[in-house]
């Protein structure tokens, strides 16, 4: 079965990039996985310290407060006086260890900062390539926009997780674990249970609400694009609505829609208002009931003054971090879904791949072979069925016929952008299927109606067929397209910026820039796409004969909507819903008095009343 045929059975996966199963888990797992990837290798040495620096200040967290609260004791036990330096020292060391605590996070994150953002530029690279790898149809069918954002949020996300699951959630576990042992061993094992039992209804009130607070948050965001969407086009349309004179029905349009935005944006504020209050109230409950039997150890001479404060200074610092943990857990979701998402990008396969032992077209002399070729783009009940044609090397072959035909569908196939459904492509005898794709498209050049560009100068657009080009061939290839004159004769001459997509061009300029790349190029096939059919007649004109010098000595293989550019044609095919209805060359089709010639003449009587009106 075709790779074509294949894709046609799962339309839907053509509609979105589905995400890759897992969850959370998986995410972390995909993320240790890139960590270890071998272009990450020179950051394991930081990788490890980042995490003893982790480990130190978490147990530094839970040391600080005891050392201090043995300094408080000091100063109960021995009074002002003989005592004070004593406990100026210990509280001096507990000073320090408070801002190592503090600081050493500091450091750890100065020093993984690298660390991520190298790992973020692998994940998207391998994104990035792995997207333009992808065969033509997924590119089609996709917003670039759309594509490039589930690329920065996934690697945004690996830089997200890896902070607030290694460097805040994970941290505070082992803190609670350290602080835990602490209180038991150093105090009362129930002031360790306290602070557990604290944390873990902390935990699951956060996330209970927090998943509710998402619900809400996902409806104030669909009201929100409904709003603003409204507004958008009631405004785009505005001279439509002062044509039916609808001024107040589409006002009351917006309201109705930024009422609805105004309901959900109050529930979801009021749901953080709710996450704050149960957050405080367990957080408080807790450090009363510690407090509480603090104080009553205290009072039956089991624990000191001192350890009073220690325990109220190692469950401050073990609570802070957990303040936002609503949000941090929204987040460390979302984060999640955007990995998966990217992940489920890696997972695409490409509908037409190189098979595995595929053989490089090397030395291409340009004969172009269609045998009995059937194709169907997904989707639509028509495309070109048994369509059969030779072009020897240095030959010309011409398709013309209707919008939908075909004729662009037989370039496509001959490029292997998709497979085909039956019957062979061949190049130089070699069916395109078993050679590699990289050879294939080598020994092809393009030159589409519209020419697309990058914004970039004149050079670098041309140079873009063959980057290790010298000037003088470069010079040759414009020269070659007509080219040279209009590049000279501009202020900045070969540094002209062409804009976006080649807009601060006309369009036949731009055609001339397309060949000449294809002329740098040298391909022993030429491949032209109704090059002209968008320009005027004059600039049509001087593309012609452009075109009739880059394709001098090479096989070339025209679309054209306009008759007169493939009179030179060794033979025109005519085809009409896929079919070949006609075929031969121009002389003998007009002599035919078919489907060829009416066209001819319809366009010959166009052209006279152009000409008549002029």
């Amino acid at each position: 079965m075709s790779s074509h045929a294949h894709a046609a059975q799962a339309p839907e996966n053509h509609d979105r990039i589905e995400s890759a199963d897992g969850g959370l888990w998986a995410s972390i797992l995909r993320i240790l996985k890139l960590l270890w990837r071998p272009e990450l290798a020179k950051w394991r040495p930081v990788m490890a310290v980042a995490v003893v620096l982790t480990l130190a200040a978490s147990v530094l967290e839970v040391i600080s407060p005891l050392v201090m609260g043995h300094a408080i004791n000091q100063v109960a036990a021995q009074g002002a006086g003989g005592g004070f330096a004593v406990a100026a020292l210990w509280l001096t060391y507990g000073l320090v260890l408070r801002f190592a605590a503090a600081g050493l996070p500091q450091a750890r994150d100065w020093l993984f900062a690298p660390v991520s953002q190298d790992a973020q530029r692998v994940a998207s690279v391998d994104a990035f390539g792995h997207a333009l790898g992808l065969s033509l149809n997924f590119h089609q069918t996709r917003r670039t926009g759309a594509l490039n954002r589930v690329i920065e949020r996934g690697a945004g996300a690996i830089d997200y997780l890896i902070r607030f699951l290694a460097f805040n959630i994970g941290p505070t576990l082992i803190r609670l674990v350290l602080a835990s042992i602490a209180l038991g061993v150093a105090y009362d094992y129930r002031l360790a249970l306290i602070a557990v039992a604290t944390i873990v209804l902390y935990v699951i009130c956060t996330v209970v609400i927090t998943e509710w607070r998402v619900r809400q948050r996902r409806k104030m965001n669909e009201a929100d694009t409904h709003f603003r969407a409204t507004s958008v086009d009631i405004l785009t349309n505005f001279e439509t609505v002062k044509s039916f004179a609808a001024e107040t029905r589409e006002t009351a349009r917006f309201d109705r829609a930024m009422g609805d935005y105004n309901v959900h944006y109050v529930d979801t504020v009021r749901s953080m208002y709710v996450l704050n209050t149960v957050q405080a109230l367990v957080m408080n409950l807790g450090l009363l009931a510690v407090m509480v039997l603090s104080a009553l150890n205290v009072i039956e001479g089991r624990m000191q003054i001192g350890d009073l404060t220690a325990v109220m200074l190692m469950l401050l610092s073990l609570y802070a971090p957990l303040n936002i943990l609503g949000w941090a857990w929204r987040e460390i979701k979302q984060g999640a879904v955007d990995l998966e998402k990217l992940h489920g990008l890696l997972a695409m396969v490409p509908e037409v791949e190189d098979v595995p032992d595929a053989a490089v077209l090397s030395k291409p002399q340009g004969r172009v072979t269609f045998e009995d070729v059937s194709f169907n783009h997904e989707g639509r009940s028509v495309g070109v069925q048994n369509i059969s044609f030779d072009v020897p090397a240095g030959g010309k072959i011409a398709f013309v016929g209707t919008s939908g035909a075909g004729k662009s569908t037989l370039l496509k196939l001959l490029f292997r952008f998709y497979d085909t459904d039956g019957g062979r492509v061949l190049v130089d005898g070699q069916d395109v299927r078993t050679v590699t794709q990289e050879s294939l498209r080598a020994a092809l050049g393009l030159v589409p109606q519209d020419v697309v560009l990058f914004n970039d100068t004149i050079r670098a657009n041309i140079a873009y067929a063959r980057p290790g080009a010298t000037e003088a061939e470069i010079r040759d290839a414009a020269r070659g397209a007509q080219l040279l004159d209009f590049i000279e004769s501009q202020p900045d001459g070969w540094n002209t910026r062409v804009g976006e997509r080649g807009l601060k061009l006309s369009g036949g300029e731009k055609q001339r820039v397309g060949i000449a790349r294809v002329v740098l190029a040298d391909p022993a096939i030429l491949v032209l796409d109704e090059a002209t059919s968008a320009l005027d007649s004059a600039t049509e004109a001087a593309v012609q004969d452009a075109l009739e010098h880059a394709s001098a000595g090479r096989t070339t293989l025209m679309v054209a909507h306009r008759l007169s550019t493939v009179i030179s044609a060794d033979e025109i095919i005519v085809l009409e819903a896929g079919r070949v209805i006609e075929r031969g060359n121009h002389a003998a089709l007009l002599a035919k008095g078919g489907k060829y010639a009416d066209m001819w003449q319809r366009q010959a009587r166009s052209t006279d009343a152009a000409l008549a009106l002029t």
